[in-house]
């Protein structure tokens, strides 16, 4: 399993749990499945799926976790059509309005009552804590899906002094800069897509795609005072993502060289590709991490 999106957090004190001594404390908060009426379970699972039992899986000093939430799924729309028959059926019945106070317990109660036939759904939000690097690295998209993980982890072990990464320099101006000079970021190369947002105007948004961002239109938007708030880059020919103005990262590739690493390895089982995967991931964010902070001038204290 490859991540697709990076969210980072970096560890104000060391995090020295042992793999077992994790095991013990994510067993706490181990997920269970919604009862009839719960709306949503958020806890621990495997991140080997049903290949291990174990909550935790380490491999050289990094340790991935898993976080598994179920949420029911109950449209309005079937709601309203339930509430509107039971209101239709007072009113024709017993020759009356219904208010507005009473509309609302109507729709409580229909909610109480379709709650436990719901349909669930399920997702896994994976997470990687490098004890070494001092990071924790959450595959996730959204800001608010990462920070459900990072709260779960925080309430499962008391206390987690940790802070999303934030650089000296702001990743804007850099970006914006880096397209005005390209080629003068090492080891890193322009892609062909970014967005561009006006300053003063937020509403004001440029996105291009499969375009060359040296070309004279690009830099005639930044020169009338729009930034970049994205942009796909390249990194030693290794990794391909998307960087965002809040330095989270999207659209996260895994290139050709390590690929072609991950083939070379002896893979029998899907648990074999599992450790495979996560030890290249491991020793590949060590590598390309530290060069994405420098990039932006360093991490802000």
């Amino acid at each position: 399993m490859w991540f697709k999106n990076l969210r980072i957090y970096l560890l104000q004190q060391p995090l020295n749990l042992s793999q077992e001594a994790m095991e013990e404390e994510l067993k706490s908060k181990a997920f269970q499945s919604c009862s009839s009426q719960e709306l949503m379970s958020l806890g621990w699972d495997t991140p080997l799926g049903r290949q291990s039992e174990l909550l935790v899986h380490e491999i050289a000093g990094c340790q991935m976790i898993c976080a598994r939430q179920e949420e029911k799924l109950l449209p309005s729309t079937v709601i309203n059509e339930i509430v509107e028959e039971k209101i239709s059926e007072i009113e024709q019945t017993e020759g009356r309005k219904v208010g507005r106070k009473e509309r609302t317990e109507l729709r409580e109660d229909t909610f109480q009552q379709l709650l436990p036939q719901a349909f669930s759904r399920h997702t896994r939000q994976y997470a990687m804590i490098d004890k070494q690097q001092g990071w924790i690295l959450v595959d996730a998209s959204s800001a608010n899906r990462a920070e459900a993980l990072i709260t779960l982890l925080r309430d499962t072990l008391g206390s987690l002094p940790v802070k999303p990464l934030e650089s000296a320099t702001a990743p804007s101006f850099i970006m914006t800069e880096w397209l005005k000079h390209p080629g003068q970021h090492k080891n890193f190369s322009l892609l062909d897509s970014c967005e561009l947002q006006d300053r003063s105007e937020e509403a004001s948004v440029v996105r291009c795609k499969g375009q060359d961002l040296t070309a004279d239109e690009i830099l005639a938007h930044l020169e009338a005072g729009k930034d970049v708030v994205k942009l796909a880059v390249e990194w030693d020919e290794r990794i391909s993502c998307l960087i965002e103005s809040d330095l989270s990262i999207k659209r996260l590739r895994f290139l050709d060289l390590i690929q072609e690493q991950a083939a070379d390895n002896q893979i029998e089982t899907e648990a074999d590709a599992f450790d495979s995967h996560f030890t290249l991931m491991c020793l590949e964010f060590r590598r390309f991490l530290p060069s994405l902070i420098e990039l932006f001038g360093g991490a802000s204290e």
